[in-house]
């Protein structure tokens, strides 16, 4: 065995020790909140590169925040996508039956009618703004704070609370979290709890679409903290290698379950700069701004769509309530943090620059939210009479042999069988079933 080299101990002798950083966020509970650590650049100066360009010249928005909405809710810079006052009203209005929704959702868990939910309050522009400058055929693969692209993608209201519920018309046959829904008739990929999973499955995704000669793209969405998951690093290897048409999302909202982005590298760099070390294109992009966001997704889909590879999208965003019903961010950051985030709310702002253009008002915004919470109550009603948590009104029990086999195996026939009989259940025949 060879022997260790011997060492010089005298050499070190004047070393420090070696001491191991561990991140710390700006603020605590407790503490006031400042900012101005923070640059914000004025909106309309970042320029916008032609979808076609080389990726090295996205890589200075890596560092950069792309901007449309300025401080007197104008949309300024070459940036601006010019969308006309209707499908302004129709981001706005989505984004609000977005909020409305998961405040009657987060209600409901709290009368005990489901055991989770998770909100996106605040960052509702990322998913709705993105639906919107994606196909309506485009497939997406979502975490579990896309809820915004299943309402812009008309999916009943009903049928998500059915989900939610786990009740006897839900669906995934309560086979899935609470909010983890899946609809391919809207291109909806299942959601997963296994994070950054979806960003290889949409990689994959779309280096079949490409293989096929399709014309459909894949979009991923992530959080920052999932960002440090190898599967995120798997899948932007992939794509690049293959020049897969797909954007990657990684949604920033300062937050992982209880610990800040500074744990997923935030302190060192930006979340989109990773895009420059895999060679591919790459934005950073005020997720609270809804035209912004909108601009930001058409250019990578169009990207995508030209046959020139992948897109890494940056959302600035902040998560204004709890990472979920289980957590309370009270225990961890500071309560001002909320109202000082310098960035503002999507729905706030999109609303003023539709006042400012003429095509909206404060009555008109009233009416609309009262005619959404009305919607979403009703919606609420029509899936409660499905059944809620605990009371029973779940799918047979036979489901739960289902959907795995075209045609069931003897075996499990049996056990089926006899899980019937010990539960007093009528069991009918696979033929009368089917």
């Amino acid at each position: 065995m060879a022997k260790r080299p011997a060492t010089d101990d005298t050499a070190r002798g004047n070393l420090p020790p070696l001491s191991l950083h561990v991140p710390e966020p700006p603020f605590r509970p407790g503490d006031p909140v400042d900012y101005s650590y923070l640059t914000i650049p004025p909106a309309g100066v970042q320029p916008r590169p032609d979808e076609a360009c080389p990726a090295s010249e996205t890589w200075p928005l890596c560092q950069d925040l792309i901007r449309v909405l300025d401080d007197d809710d104008r949309a300024v810079g070459p940036w601006d996508p010019k969308l006309d006052p209707e499908t302004l009203r129709r981001i706005l209005r989505t984004m609000a039956l977005t909020r409305a929704f998961d405040d009657r959702m987060y209600r409901g868990q709290r009368q005990g009618k489901t055991s989770f939910y998770m909100k996106c309050t605040g960052e509702e522009a990322t998913s709705v703004a993105s639906a919107f400058a994606l196909a309506d055929d485009d497939m997406v693969f979502p975490s579990y704070r896309q809820q915004g692209i299943l309402i812009a993608r008309g999916y009943p209201l009903t049928e998500m609370i059915n989900q939610i519920y786990s009740n006897r018309a839900d669906k995934l046959k309560g086979r899935q979290l609470p909010i983890m829904y899946s609809s391919r008739e809207h291109s909806f990929f299942t959601i997963s709890g296994n994070l950054a999973t979806q960003y290889p499955q949409a990689a994959g995704w779309a280096m079949a679409s490409a293989i096929k000669g399709d014309t459909r793209i894949a979009a991923s969405w992530i959080g920052e903290g999932s960002s440090a998951e190898g599967d995120a690093h798997a899948a932007f290897t992939f794509a690049t290698v293959f020049n897969a048409p797909v954007v990657f999302n990684v949604v920033n909202n300062q937050w992982a379950i209880s610990s800040f982005s500074g744990f997923a590298g935030g302190e060192r760099a930006t979340f989109a700069a990773k895009a420059v070390g895999y060679g591919i294109a790459g934005l950073r992009v005020d997720g609270n701004d809804a035209l912004a966001v909108y601009a930001a997704m058409r250019w990578a889909a169009d990207r995508a769509r030209s046959n020139m590879g992948p897109t890494l999208i940056e959302h600035f965003t902040y998560r204004a309530e709890g990472h979920s019903t289980s957590d309370d961010p009270s225990a961890y950051r500071s309560a001002q943090e909320r109202s000082e985030w310098p960035l503002g709310d999507p729905i706030t702002r999109l609303k003023r620059h539709l006042i400012a253009l003429g095509e909206w008002s404060e009555e008109q915004h009233e009416a609309m939210d009262r005619e959404q919470i009305d919607q979403v109550k009703a919606a609420t009603k029509e899936a409660e009479k499905n059944g809620i948590l605990g009371h029973g009104l779940h799918h047979p029990f036979h489901t739960m042999f289902e959907d795995v086999f075209e045609e069931l195996p003897w075996h499990l026939q049996e056990q089926a069988e006899q899980a019937i009989r010990e539960r007093r259940i009528k069991w009918p025949t696979w033929k009368e079933y089917e």
